[in-house]
């Protein structure tokens, strides 16, 4: 990953890493009921990933002065809630993939009913985590991962593209789904690093919100297109799967270049929305760039 700042590059990966010990250590614990369940939850998280969502948890965190051990059980919490929505999304019910960061997904390693269950059970231990480390905004970090999540955020954008495939879809109405289905996670990891560093009324977090809201729109804009020019193999899923699906996206409604430079657009205003923030937002910056210039 590119930065144009010293020691930026290293505390992405940093952070990275440290996103992925700590989801070790939650997924590893001893004594577990079902061993097979065991093994499908840390089939689903483990080891693949980009850990953009909980990266963005420590940059925000970082940026307004949080330690990495208070940033720690967010971080797992939201990368649990996206991995479990990868898990269902997969199912024959609904996407019926077959291939998912570059190996099977979890319901043709497994099989359909433990698929379910540990996307269940991913979703509830991500509460379990969030809530493991005492902090003076508990209720606040719950409410927020809670409502990205449920019924006004991710699980309501996957409803309605669901009953979009096939349908016409407006840019306004693209541009609404995308928001709850991918955007309400990002900004939701953004939002829950700050809150763990300051009160809910510090301006900066209103700033930040700008920034994860242009983000998280880019970034499922660039996932479009790259569903677009990207292959299989450097993707990780199977590439052109939304037109055979015939779902809408924003290459099918404004072609390959002008959706590339709506995202280059919302590039823009994010790293405009973290000017307040100084070379705190380096970071974020450095991630916002690569969100968008990633090639899987």
């Amino acid at each position: 990953m590119s930065a144009d700042h010293p020691g930026v590059a290293a505390g992405i990966d940093a952070a990275r890493s440290r996103s992925e010990h700590v989801l070790t250590g939650w997924l590893n614990r001893q004594n577990g009921s079902c061993a097979a369940l065991d093994d499908a939850l840390r089939y689903s998280v483990l080891g693949t990933g980009k850990r953009l969502r909980p990266v963005l948890v420590y940059l925000a965190g970082r940026a307004l002065g949080a330690g990495d051990d208070a940033l720690d059980a967010p971080a797992a919490a939201i990368e649990m809630i996206h991995a479990y929505s990868l898990v269902h999304d997969d199912l024959p019910a609904m996407d019926d993939d077959d291939l998912r960061r570059g190996r099977p997904t979890v319901h043709r390693a497994f099989d359909e009913p433990l698929a379910i269950l540990a996307g269940d059970a991913l979703q509830t231990l991500a509460f379990e985590a969030l809530a493991s480390r005492p902090h003076p905004r508990l209720a606040a970090l719950v409410t927020t991962l809670a409502q990205a999540a449920g019924r006004d955020g991710m699980a309501a954008g996957q409803a309605i593209d669901l009953g979009a495939v096939g349908a016409p879809m407006d840019l306004a109405a693209l541009q609404m789904m995308h928001q709850h289905k991918t955007g309400a996670l990002i900004r939701a990891a953004v939002r829950l690093g700050a809150l763990v560093a300051v009160e809910e009324s510090d301006p900066r977090i209103a700033a930040l919100d700008r920034y994860a809201a242009a983000m998280g729109l880019a970034f499922q804009i660039h996932d479009d297109v790259l569903d677009v020019t990207g292959d299989t193999r450097t993707l990780g899923k199977t590439s052109g799967a939304d037109a055979r699906r015939d779902k809408p996206t924003y290459p099918a409604l404004l072609g390959v270049a002008q959706a590339r430079d709506r995202a280059l657009d919302l590039l823009e205003e994010a790293l405009e929305a973290l000017q307040p923030l100084g070379e705190a937002g380096l970071s974020l910056a450095a991630l916002a760039r690569f969100m968008i210039d990633r090639d899987h």
